[in-house]
């Protein structure tokens, strides 16, 4: 399938207007405050807060206050929000529509995590469609002019996909736009993503916009998936893992597709770091963290995940990935980074491609009787409680 959907390189979310069609996804201890403004740094498109837990919200627990708190660099404003309960998720989104801590909702209906599945929540809660209907009226309701949108799965396993009925129910329910990971809970994040649902979807939603999520490694990826499916923009999770540069190429594609730069402009501002461009990144992106914890040894245990995505590729020695991987403080990066050949060129491939754990297919974890009703009973409503995980970002 060929498509001209993106004549023009931007995306309408509703109000928001963006210039590139590609949004970050949200990523359990990742996509905070210090990444998402790194990525900024190197591309355009909206950069979602990881998720955020309605209860902890109405709760108002201190780190998930600290986490729905943006740097004034970021605009728009874009925060998940994760519940089971319709309440709760609309008093969740009243709070940060009366606060004005939000330009953007975006909720999630795609976790394949078996703590949250076998207790009814993320990728397992599109099955009850009712319910799943009520959570998104009572958010669009609660958020007013804020936009909402949808994040979802296909659905649980081959046997039991939800994203059409959910899709439609969502676009009814006023979303401003829906977003499929193209896989199943069961397939969790192996082998690949079914683009082809992606494409099924974007022809059965034509009101509002359709983004593609799944095995999306390259600005050359995404053209690929709008070409395929006819969706209207991009979300990019594991590809930027390492990669924040990831998203200026990503820009510079779609520039390219409206006629915004040629493919000469655009391979020339297509990344290719240094070692010692990667260096200076994760040093950037180490301080970053550093004033979002106020804590320097926080920051140097965090950006510790990050080492092996960013050095994917180039022969840093065992030796420097080993001292990176139990860094304690700045100083102790800069004497471990000025090891590093740092003309070293850019690899190429073998720092391209795949990144984060794909796992394996498994069964889903679900609560009993999960699947004999499309609808949720009375009394399992107070059993769904046990969903809403009591903290943010997980």
């Amino acid at each position: 399938m060929t498509t001209d959907t993106l004549a023009q390189p931007g995306l309408a979310i509703g109000p928001i207007q963006l210039d590139v069609p590609v949004v970050l996804a949200p990523m359990a201890g990742i996509t905070n405050t210090a990444f998402r403004r790194l990525c900024r740094e190197f591309g355009a498109g909206l950069y979602v807060s990881e998720m955020i837990t309605s209860r902890a919200l109405v709760e108002r627990t201190p780190e998930t206050m600290r986490l729905i708190t943006h740097h004034p660099s970021e605009t728009p404003r874009s925060i998940q929000l994760y519940g089971v309960d319709p309440k709760t998720m609309a008093d969740a989104a009243r709070i940060l529509v009366e606060e004005d801590r939000t330009d953007h909702i975006d909720m999630n209906f795609g976790c394949p995590v078996p703590k949250v599945t076998r207790k009814g929540g993320g990728a397992a809660l599109p099955w009850k469609l009712d319910l799943f209907r009520e959570i998104v009226e009572s958010v669009v309701d609660a958020g007013g002019d804020i936009p909402v949108t949808v994040k979802m799965r296909k659905g649980i396993d081959t046997d039991h996909l939800t994203y059409l009925e959910a899709a439609r129910a969502a676009q009814g329910a006023g979303a401003a736009a829906i977003a499929l990971h193209a896989r199943t809970a069961a397939d969790f994040y192996s082998g690949h993503a079914d683009w082809s649902a992606i494409a099924t979807l974007k022809e059965t939603i034509t009101d509002i916009p359709v983004l593609g999520n799944g095995d999306i490694w390259s600005g050359d990826d995404a053209l690929r998936m709008v070409d395929e499916t006819g969706c209207d923009g991009v979300v990019v999770g594991r590809g930027c893992l390492g990669r924040p540069w990831l998203f200026g190429d990503l820009a510079a594609a779609f520039r390219v597709r409206s006629g915004q730069l040629t493919a000469e402009e655009a391979e020339a501002l297509r990344a290719a770091p240094s070692l010692g461009d990667v260096a200076r990144t994760l040093k950037r992106h180490t301080e970053l963290l550093v004033e979002f914890f106020g804590d320097e040894d926080r920051a140097c245990r965090d950006i510790r995940k990050h080492v092996a995505w960013y050095l994917k590729g180039y022969p840093a020695g065992h030796e420097v990935r080993a001292a990176l991987s139990t860094v304690r403080t700045l100083d102790e990066m800069d004497e471990i980074l000025a090891t590093l050949d740092w003309d070293m060129p850019y690899p190429g491939a073998d720092a391209e491609g795949p990144r984060g754990r794909a796992g394996s297919p498994k069964n889903p974890s679900l609560p009993d009787g999960w699947l004999t009703s499309r609808s949720i009973a009375t009394g399992a409503r107070s059993d769904l409680a046990a969903a809403e995980l009591t903290h943010s970002g997980g």
